[in-house]
């Protein structure tokens, strides 16, 4: 981190094992890079890796020759070395950054730290790796949906509740999904879409607007998305079927359109409902609803 060095994580960890393979062929103690060895190694003012060739010689040469000479030395003095060039490498500003930026990031900060200090290493990371992927799969399995509104004068769809501004439109409910979908959050999400329809139907007839018409679900954000999502995709349109309702999909990503093409669910639920933009798919939609009420009698498609 000082020194900017690009330190690739694989090779690190196969030369550990390269290591710990040909120690055991002379009894060897298991080879590892500790961190407290690390600090004092910087602290000493070493440069490269032939440091630890350094080492290496005057260790052995002090187990040899030297042991007796340290057979009563106090260990809180070895302990104070430790400490000393530990204390160096603290860095207090990027802990109260994380406290500002990420609460969340901030503790993992702190059960690293602690695990390490009033533990071992394996402790500190096991903490920090276990928290960070629970934090990994709360997000997976709850990925956030929202409503898209139309930014006036454009063809911007934004969250309606970080731009007041953007108008919704009747007949018409846009899904914005932010993440993939798995079988962790399938369930999820054909429940939370489903609580969004009954919201949107519910907030229609309390104000006496024309009936919900079309579901524009927006998949930008869906980077990928396996056989459990596909078949809640299937069971979301045969349920908004039943209810009349038609089920319209906007921007969905390369990866996501080859799983859906072999699927068949293009083919259930229509080309025509595959969109490559929202705006496309709202101009799409409200085409159709003018189409529609030169026929029969439909609700105007108006702002609210």
């Amino acid at each position: 981190m000082y020194k900017n060095y690009n330190i690739d994580g694989n090779k690190e960890m196969i030369a550990f094992g390269v290591m710990n393979i040909l120690g055991s062929f002379s009894s060897c103690y298991l080879t590892t890079g500790p961190f407290s060895r690390s600090a004092v190694n910087y602290n000493a003012g070493c440069k490269t890796a032939l440091s630890n060739v350094v080492m290496a010689v005057a260790v052995a040469v002090t187990l040899l020759f030297l042991t007796p000479l340290f057979f009563y030395t106090p260990l809180v003095v070895l302990s104070s070395i430790i400490i000393t060039a530990m204390l160096g490498l603290v860095d207090y500003e990027a802990a109260i950054h994380l406290w500002r930026l990420d609460k969340f990031d901030f503790f993992v900060c702190l059960s690293a730290y602690f695990g390490v200090v009033f533990g071992t290493i394996e402790i500190g990371l096991i903490l920090s790796v276990g928290i960070s992927v629970m934090r990994l799969v709360l997000f997976v399995g709850r990925p956030k949906i929202y409503v898209m509104g139309n930014i006036q004068n454009t063809e911007i769809y934004r969250n309606i509740e970080h731009y007041p501004q953007a108008t919704t439109l009747s007949c018409l409910l846009i899904l914005h999904i932010d993440g993939p979908i798995y079988f962790a959050n399938s369930s999820y999400l054909r429940d939370r879409i489903g609580r969004w329809i009954d919201d949107e139907e519910e907030k229609l007839r309390t104000s006496g607007e024309t009936s919900l018409q079309y579901i524009v679900l927006d998949m930008s954000a869906v980077g990928n998305i396996d056989t459990s999502g596909i078949s809640m995709l299937e069971e979301l349109n045969k349920i908004l079927g039943r209810r009349e309702l038609k089920l319209v999909v906007a921007n969905p990503g390369v990866e996501v359109m080859k799983k859906l093409s072999k699927s068949n669910f293009i083919e259930s639920i229509g080309k025509e409902r595959i969109y490559l933009t929202v705006a496309e798919a709202v101009a799409a939609c409200n085409f159709m609803l003018h189409t529609a009420k030169s026929d029969s009698p439909v609700p105007e498609f108006n702002n609210v």
